[in-house]
């Protein structure tokens, strides 16, 4: 779940329309997030009734720069015609994070999060800044495909449609295995101290940016060297060029607060649903279309196909790519294009 926007300095920000105060936010886990906030990014104006509210939550380790490449003129996601509001997520280095939380939750203190809590305040900032009744859309690739589910079962009422796009309602037990590599592939570095490192961890970084290049493209995308289309002049320059820059700009504790909601992800856990995940989907009442990559290694067709029968109103597509999770990153544009089309229909539904 990588960004498409190359640019950033390391552990840089992005601008933002704003920090939204959370205040005293209670976390599933139990710990209490004292003056929390809650970074985001409108593009276009609520209309007056706040029927064109669009929530485009950002996936792992992206800023809501990094994802905007969905948003534009002629597009599902049109300016002129709705109000986007880019969420960023808990952890992300925007919102509330080990990197930028005070004594005593900084660094390796920062309480876990969920995607649940990833919801909750940004349903806050949509009701009590906004005065939004009424979603007309959730859209998110990725860890933003988990807010999508979890906003339309949290919040059944309010949220009219979701698009979800290579991800699924549950971390699956292959995904977790994953993501556990990532893990310590990063904490094996001496550096990382236990999260109370003073300068980046920068081997395990790269390190863990080499674990995810083999699993974030497919291996025709590899075998065909489609990098080349992304401008690198060889598998190590893609590498370095792609990958380890992505992840050497990003702090190494926010990054494992995102792996860790991510492996927690699952939309039936908690007294409601008591882990029953075909209850939790059958709860979905928005209208749906659901996107997988059809060479995603991790959150594979397979898994999103079978979920997607689970919903009421869903409608399952399939992006015919070799760009395996990447489909859903606005890498390419054939597979942008399509997931630009599928969300058009979802809107004019």
């Amino acid at each position: 779940m990588l960004t498409n926007d190359p640019s950033g300095t390391a552990h840089g920000t992005s601008p933002t329309d704003g920090l939204f105060d959370l205040g005293d936010f209670v976390l599933q886990c139990g710990a209490t997030l004292r003056g929390a906030t809650l970074a985001y990014k409108m593009h276009g104006t609520p209309n007056a009734n706040k029927s064109n509210l669009i929530v485009y939550p950002t996936p792992y380790s992206a800023h809501h720069s990094d994802i905007e490449w969905l948003i534009g003129p002629g597009k599902a996601l049109d300016p002129a015609r709705y109000c986007i509001v880019v969420t960023d997520m808990l952890g992300n280095g925007l919102s509330s994070s080990p990197s930028n939380t005070p004594a005593p939750y900084d660094r390796a203190r920062f309480p876990v999060v969920t995607i649940h809590d990833n919801v909750t305040a940004q349903h806050r900032l949509l009701t009590e800044h906004l005065g939004a009744e009424r979603i007309a859309l959730v859209a998110g690739w990725s860890m933003g495909a988990q807010q999508a589910f979890q906003w339309a079962v949290d919040q059944p009422q309010m949220v009219e449609r979701i698009a979800p796009f290579c991800g699924t309602a549950r971390t699956t037990a292959h995904n977790a295995v994953f993501l556990e590599g990532l893990r310590a592939a990063l904490t094996a570095d001496a550096a990382w101290d236990n999260g109370w490192y003073d300068r980046q961890p920068h081997r395990g970084l790269r390190a863990f940016a080499r674990v995810y290049a083999g699993w974030g493209f497919s291996q025709p995308f590899y075998k065909r060297e489609l990098w080349r289309q992304l401008g690198f002049s060889s598998l190590d320059d893609f590498l370095i060029g792609f990958w380890e820059r992505r992840f050497l700009r990003r702090d190494a504790n926010n990054l494992l607060t995102m792996l860790g909601a991510w492996l927690r992800n699952d939309i039936s856990a908690g007294q409601r649903f008591s882990g029953d995940l075909k209850a939790a989907l059958g709860s979905i009442r928005a209208r749906t279309v659901v996107m997988a990559s059809e060479t995603d290694l991790y959150f594979t067709p397979e898994d999103i196909e079978y979920e997607a029968s689970l919903i009421p109103q869903a409608r399952y597509q399939l992006i015919q790519s070799v760009w395996g999770h990447q489909a859903g990153n606005g890498l390419n544009p054939v597979d942008s294009e399509h997931i630009d089309q599928q969300l058009k229909k979802l809107l004019q539904e």
